[in-house]
Protein backbone atom coordinates (compact mmCIF):
# COMPACT_ATOMS: atom_id res chain seq x y z
CA UNK A 1 0.00 0.00 0.00
CA UNK A 2 1.48 3.29 -0.72
CA UNK A 3 1.69 6.28 1.75
CA UNK A 4 -0.78 8.06 -0.28
CA UNK A 5 -3.81 5.25 -0.09
CA UNK A 6 -2.62 4.97 3.67
CA UNK A 7 -3.74 8.06 4.62
CA UNK A 8 -6.92 7.76 3.43
CA UNK A 9 -7.50 4.05 5.00
CA UNK A 10 -9.53 3.99 8.22
CA UNK A 11 -7.91 0.23 9.39
CA UNK A 12 -8.26 -0.33 12.78
CA UNK A 13 -4.83 -2.26 13.26
CA UNK A 14 -1.82 -1.54 10.69
CA UNK A 15 -0.74 -4.18 8.62
CA UNK A 16 2.54 -5.44 10.15
CA UNK A 17 0.00 -5.99 12.85
CA UNK A 18 -2.58 -8.33 10.72
CA UNK A 19 0.64 -10.22 8.71
CA UNK A 20 2.12 -10.84 12.23
CA UNK A 21 -0.81 -13.26 13.01
CA UNK A 22 -0.67 -14.63 9.50
CA UNK A 23 1.26 -18.10 8.84
CA UNK A 24 4.60 -17.69 7.34
CA UNK A 25 4.79 -18.40 3.70
CA UNK A 26 6.11 -21.88 3.71
CA UNK A 27 3.17 -22.75 6.09
CA UNK A 28 0.91 -21.40 3.53
CA UNK A 29 2.61 -23.23 0.75
CA UNK A 30 2.31 -26.74 2.68
CA UNK A 31 -1.13 -26.16 3.24
CA UNK A 32 -1.94 -25.13 -0.11
CA UNK A 33 -0.29 -28.08 -1.33
CA UNK A 34 -2.80 -29.58 0.90
CA UNK A 35 -5.46 -28.56 -0.36
CA UNK A 36 -4.51 -29.06 -3.67
CA UNK A 37 -3.59 -32.97 -3.26
CA UNK A 38 -7.81 -33.60 -1.81
CA UNK A 39 -9.33 -30.94 -4.96
CA UNK A 40 -9.62 -33.82 -7.53
CA UNK A 41 -12.93 -35.44 -7.37
CA UNK A 42 -11.10 -39.42 -7.53
CA UNK A 43 -8.76 -38.43 -4.27
CA UNK A 44 -11.79 -37.36 -2.59
CA UNK A 45 -13.65 -40.15 -3.22
CA UNK A 46 -10.75 -42.21 -2.05
CA UNK A 47 -10.81 -40.79 1.12
CA UNK A 48 -14.76 -41.49 1.60
CA UNK A 49 -13.54 -45.31 0.60
CA UNK A 50 -11.26 -45.48 3.18
CA UNK A 51 -13.67 -43.92 5.62
CA UNK A 52 -14.57 -47.04 7.19
CA UNK A 53 -10.76 -48.49 7.33
CA UNK A 54 -7.60 -50.12 5.71
CA UNK A 55 -8.55 -51.18 1.89
CA UNK A 56 -5.91 -52.92 -0.61
CA UNK A 57 -5.39 -51.32 -3.54
CA UNK A 58 -6.97 -53.75 -6.04
CA UNK A 59 -10.15 -53.09 -3.95
CA UNK A 60 -9.45 -49.07 -4.33
CA UNK A 61 -9.19 -50.29 -8.14
CA UNK A 62 -12.13 -51.97 -8.21
CA UNK A 63 -14.78 -49.58 -6.38
CA UNK A 64 -13.10 -46.06 -8.74
CA UNK A 65 -13.23 -48.19 -12.45
CA UNK A 66 -10.51 -46.08 -13.41
CA UNK A 67 -7.21 -47.15 -14.97
CA UNK A 68 -4.42 -48.56 -12.61
CA UNK A 69 -2.05 -46.23 -13.40
CA UNK A 70 -4.66 -43.32 -12.71
CA UNK A 71 -5.43 -44.62 -9.59
CA UNK A 72 -1.60 -45.60 -8.58
CA UNK A 73 -0.59 -41.83 -9.33
CA UNK A 74 -3.38 -40.48 -7.04
CA UNK A 75 -3.06 -42.52 -4.14
CA UNK A 76 0.72 -41.76 -4.57
CA UNK A 77 0.23 -38.17 -4.89
CA UNK A 78 -2.32 -38.31 -1.43
CA UNK A 79 0.82 -40.94 0.55
CA UNK A 80 3.33 -38.32 0.07
CA UNK A 81 1.11 -35.18 1.54
CA UNK A 82 0.62 -37.90 4.43
CA UNK A 83 -3.15 -38.19 3.75
CA UNK A 84 -2.59 -41.75 3.06
CA UNK A 85 -0.50 -44.56 5.20
CA UNK A 86 0.34 -47.80 3.46
CA UNK A 87 1.40 -51.38 4.37
CA UNK A 88 2.47 -54.13 2.49
CA UNK A 89 1.40 -57.48 2.86
CA UNK A 90 3.20 -59.64 0.39
CA UNK A 91 2.67 -58.02 -3.03
CA UNK A 92 -0.61 -56.46 -1.67
CA UNK A 93 -0.15 -52.53 -0.62
CA UNK A 94 -2.71 -51.59 1.96
CA UNK A 95 -4.23 -48.04 2.04
CA UNK A 96 -6.01 -46.23 5.16
CA UNK A 97 -6.47 -42.75 6.34
CA UNK A 98 -3.61 -40.94 8.25
CA UNK A 99 -5.72 -39.14 10.23
CA UNK A 100 -9.62 -40.37 10.67
CA UNK A 101 -10.91 -36.86 11.23
CA UNK A 102 -10.18 -35.94 7.66
CA UNK A 103 -13.91 -37.06 6.95
CA UNK A 104 -14.94 -34.66 9.48
CA UNK A 105 -12.62 -32.07 8.81
CA UNK A 106 -13.97 -32.12 4.77
CA UNK A 107 -17.81 -32.33 5.82
CA UNK A 108 -16.97 -29.26 8.09
CA UNK A 109 -15.53 -27.77 5.10
CA UNK A 110 -18.08 -28.36 2.46
CA UNK A 111 -20.76 -27.47 5.18
CA UNK A 112 -19.20 -23.75 5.36
CA UNK A 113 -19.23 -23.94 1.21
CA UNK A 114 -23.07 -24.58 1.11
CA UNK A 115 -24.35 -22.14 3.92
Amino acid sequence: MTPQNNENCCTKCSVEEILKNTPKENILEKNATLLKSLADPTRLKIVYLLKNGELCACEILEALDKSQSTISHHLNMMKKENILITRKEGTWIHYRLANENIIEILENLFNIVED
